[in-house]
């Protein structure tokens, strides 16, 4: 198994780990800071360096049995087993992802009630589908969104038993993916009193970290599916 330790910690850029199993398609160990791609989110990129040697890592994904594996470039070196490691993310883009993933909670926020049927987080990019009988106007959920990025709302994780979805459905606001169960915890993310749900993504350490946030368009995909595309601009 492979200790998440973004899970408890989104800020952390890189971490010392031990390699568990190494392969063209995937190096494993012991910890990583390394987001395995999921629930939208992409897999993280960056570098892991060894004792006389190194390796880009292109995408990281879930392997099995609870492992992550970074997948290295092509015909990169491979460490050996059992080697120590220290990886390094590339905060460049990692950092955009957070700031989009937190400002697409509170684009839920913003839309109180309406359930969640789809959605895509990309650096540059993203959006949510949303169950909505009659479309927002762009100007207003741009609005919102702003309005509730300026409130500066602390971001902050916790973890529950996973019982608590039976006891509350309501938080989980996505009609087609349901969280992991079987684990008997479940991580749940909070922003401030504005945002309450399960998530094992990464997100910022207050909303006004998100920075300007722009609704791009708001389209209809069905009789009562509306997309919602946003773009961020400079970070607060």
């Amino acid at each position: 198994m492979t200790e998440r330790l973004f899970l408890d910690d989104s800020q952390g850029r890189g971490m010392e780990a031990v390699v568990i199993a190494a392969q063209a398609d995937g190096i494993v160990l012991d910890r990583t800071v390394f987001y395995a791609r999921s629930g939208g989110q992409p897999g993280d990129v960056g570098i892991l360096r060894w004792a006389g040697g190194e390796a880009a890592v292109i995408d990281t994904v879930k392997g099995d049995d609870a492992t992550i594996r970074h997948v290295p470039a092509a015909e990169a070196a491979l460490p050996p087993v059992g080697a120590k490691v220290v990886g390094a993310l590339d905060w460049s883009r990692r950092h955009p992802l957070m700031r989009m993933h937190t400002a697409l909670h509170l684009l839920c926020a913003a839309l109180p009630g309406a359930s969640v049927t789809g959605g895509q987080i990309g650096a540059d990019k993203s959006r949510l589908d949303f169950d909505l009988p009659e479309p927002p106007t762009r100007e207003a959920v741009e609005a919102a969104l702003n309005a509730l990025v300026a409130g500066d709302h602390p971001v902050s994780t916790e973890w529950v038993d996973e019982a608590v979805l039976d006891e509350n459905p309501a938080l989980v606001r996505t009609l087609s993916v349901q969280p992991p169960r079987g684990t008997g915890r479940l991580r749940l993310v909070r922003i401030g009193t504005v945002d309450l749900q399960p998530c094992g993504g990464t997100h910022v350490a207050r909303t006004g970290e998100i920075g300007l946030v722009r609704v791009l368009k708001i389209e209809n995909k069905g009789r009562q599916n509306r997309r919602i595309s946003i773009a961020l601009g400079a970070p607060a």
